[in-house]
């Protein structure tokens, strides 16, 4: 599996679109092998991103549990003690953007 698909599956608040969408397209760029595909190929992707939603959607209404709904907070601090364990502290660190280094400059 696609190390950014997560679960969506009964979580409280419940999954959004935006969530489906992102899963799907995460999914459908590694089945494709493209992460921005050609202007020529861009519909077809697009096409699959959509229909792909549309299932994970039916899917998600159809599923049935008794279990109470898991809280994505403390969902997401198991597996960050899990990453914890495995990786080493660093691994529970938020994560930061990049600093880049500014580009020299010519003097005139």
């Amino acid at each position: 599996m696609c190390r950014n698909i997560r679960p969506l599956y009964h979580f409280e608040p419940p999954v959004t679109d935006d969530e489906v969408r992102a899963a799907s397209l995460q999914f459908v760029r590694k089945v494709s092998g493209f992460t921005r595909p050609s202007a020529a190929n861009q519909p077809a992707f697009d096409q699959a991103v959509a229909e792909v939603s549309e299932v994970v959607h039916r899917l998600l209404h159809s599923l049935v549990t008794t279990a109470p709904p898991k809280n994505r907070e403390a969902e997401a601090a198991k597996a960050r003690a899990r990453a914890g364990k495995r990786y080493g502290a660093s691994a529970t660190v938020e994560r930061r953007e990049p600093v880049r280094p500014e580009s020299p400059r010519a003097d005139p």
